[in-house]
């Protein structure tokens, strides 16, 4: 069954020429062909490309077919009077990731009431989550394509359900760490998957509404996470934040399987496993440091080995990565500015924000005393901010740059991270919303210019590369922000309440010592005026840690404006992506995630 584009490009003998087509059948009959836009003669000079657009002889006779007519011609009709129940079900795979991702830092304190956790425990279970979803989403993307994205969204789903199960039932704290970390592992297999079964499901004409869809999902789920949680933590225990994933996921996977077409890439994307290892386990060495700093010492041998051990093994995944004939990461990407800047910008705003946020959620409900659900709603207004602010990057972007637009938001969420230095212990509400409104904005100025800059730099054929590089410059960043910002307030914690525990039997004074959380516990045992001054002090040792915390973050944003606003490119290219976020993001999921659009095993 060849289409009849591909019937006007036979392989000759010395293969295929260059911008043809290279096709063949597979068992099953099915066609795979390669490259893309060879398919429909874009790019070929040839006439036996056809027609080009334009030429007169395009209106008679055989016209030119285009890309995505091309692709169009290869969606079963069976899956096409589905699609949009196959795009119920890729919402709410993604829904189950990103509610996974934004929903902990709520429960952080309730975490450390009812599992006596420490500081630094609360920072790996935060931070489990993120650093193997960044390991493992440049990978991900390539099994599904190997593989079946179907197969691989279904044990990704099977991976995050059982984890979450296991997530429920745990009593100790490095239990909850571990499930959190194969939590991470099924986002990593979902979410590339979504995406890349959109693109191939849905025509051209629709397929910019679907993303659409598929994009709105995601960034309500930032914004549903944290309420869900605090509504759940009102009324049950903590593992019912973790059990209410089961029956979404189990409707996932049913619908799932009745639904979703499989698909995959006939290139065949080769694997680099031990790329992938060695990423995960220096940045997991590097961010063992970082956490077990404050509790080991910053110059104990454990700290120094780890540090040590971190930056040996993230040197030769680069070496590695230099020299293997397909590398997870192609690291010669980083020789170009665009790429290199936009992604450390991404790195220093995440580790910014979300390392203040982790300490923010704490200091809502431990120190101004709201519930779980009041600290969740009073977050929310930074999701409507970011919905406000972002449709004006374009405009600004095109009048005074895009380096200076991203320059001028880090400088906004600067600016709003200090101003969190106000905040004490009976700080009103208005004050600490006006911090986060300047916070948020700043972000919202900077995301687009910096995804744009960074896939401008790869090539097309690359475009997965730098699509999964910006999702896992995000995660990481959020990850080694948990580290450091939290790392940093402890630090402070310690140092500050350590004089107010000397008096304190062991036990007590340990736990004291090791959170927040675990002095208002202790206060809360001992007789009248001695609690009260272990609160008061526990809490004054608190907030000098958040301050300390949120001076780093702001000095961290304004090092980021000075690199962007000397090194990121004025005008990027293929800055259209500024001016149509959907577009753009429609770009890199058909060419990246997507590999070469529709090739269906069956239409099932």
């Amino acid at each position: 069954r060849l289409h009849p584009v591909l019937q006007r490009h036979p392989r000759t003998p010395r293969g295929p020429p260059r911008g043809r087509c290279d096709c063949a059948l597979d068992g099953g009959g099915v066609v795979l062909a390669r490259p893309l836009r060879a398919l429909a003669g874009v790019g070929d000079t040839s006439d036996a490309a056809g027609p080009r657009r334009g030429d007169p002889r395009a209106g008679a006779g055989r016209r030119a077919v285009s890309v995505d007519e091309a692709v169009a011609r290869d969606v079963p009709s069976a899956v096409h009077r589905r699609r949009w129940w196959i795009l119920a079900v890729l919402c709410l795979s993604l829904l189950i990731v990103f509610v996974g991702n934004s929903s902990l830092n709520v429960a952080i304190p309730t975490l450390a009431r009812e599992l006596d956790a420490t500081e630094s425990q609360l920072q790996w279970v935060v931070a489990a989550y993120s650093l193997v979803f960044a390991g493992l989403l440049l990978t991900s993307g390539a099994l599904g394509d190997r593989f079946g994205r179907k197969g691989i969204l279904q044990i990704g789903l099977v991976v995050f359900m059982v984890a979450c199960v296991a997530a429920a039932t745990a009593r100790e704290m490095w239990q909850l760490i571990g499930c959190r970390a194969v939590m991470g592992v099924g986002a990593a297999l979902i979410m590339p998957s979504t995406l890349s079964i959109l693109v191939n499901v849905f025509p051209p004409h629709e397929r910019t509404r679907a993303i659409a869809t598929w994009a709105a999902v995601a960034g309500a789920a930032g914004a549903i996470g944290p309420v869900a949680t605090g509504l759940l933590l009102n009324h049950f225990w903590y593992g019912s934040i973790f059990l209410i994933n089961v029956p979404i996921v189990t409707v996932a996977l049913i619908a799932g399987a009745v639904l979703v077409p499989r698909s995959r890439d006939p290139e065949e994307a080769r694997l680099d496993p031990l790329g992938a290892i060695l990423s995960i386990v220096g940045i997991v060495a590097v961010v063992y440091g970082l956490i077990e700093a404050p509790e080991r010492g910053w110059t104990a041998p454990i700290t120094l080995a780890a540090f040590a051990v971190g930056i040996a093994v993230l040197v030769a995944f680069a070496l590695w990565e230099l020299h293997t004939d397909e590398p997870m990461l192609d690291v010669r990407f980083f020789e170009n500015p665009a790429f290199s800047t936009g992604t450390a910008g991404m790195v220093l705003i995440f580790m910014s924000m979300f390392g203040v946020m982790f300490l923010l959620t704490q200091y809502l409900q431990l120190i101004l005393g709201y519930s779980p659900l009041g600290a969740a709603l009073r977050l929310l207004p930074m999701a409507p901010i970011m919905v406000i602010v972002a449709p004006l990057t374009p405009r600004l972007s095109a009048r005074i740059g895009a380096n200076r637009t991203v320059g001028l938001g880090m400088l906004f969420t600067a600016t709003g991270l200090m101003a969190l230095r106000v905040t004490d212990v009976d700080t009103a509400y208005p004050v600490i919303l006006g911090c986060l409104a300047c916070c948020t904005s700043g972000f919202a100025l900077a995301m687009s210019p910096m995804t744009a800059a960074i896939m401008s730099a790869v090539p097309q054929r690359r475009a997965g590369a730098g699509s999964a590089m910006n999702d896992a410059s995000r995660e990481l960043g959020a990850a080694l922000g948990v580290a450091v910002m939290g790392s940093l307030a402890a630090s402070q914690y310690r140092g500050a309440v350590d004089d107010l525990t000397t008096r304190l039997p062991e036990p007590l004074a340990g736990t004291a010592e090791s959170s927040i959380a675990g002095a208002l516990a202790v206060a809360h045992r001992l007789p009248g005026g001695v609690g009260a001054l272990l609160r008061s002090g526990a809490e004054a040792a608190f907030i000098d840690g958040l301050h300390f915390a949120v001076t780093a973050g702001s000095l961290l944003a304004l090092v980021a404006a000075v690199l962007v606003t000397r090194f990121l490119p004025r005008d990027i290219a293929h800055e259209g992506a500024l001016h149509d976020g959907v577009s753009a993001m429609e770009d890199v999921a058909e060419v990246g995630l997507g590999g070469v659009p529709p090739i269906f095993a069956d239409s099932d």
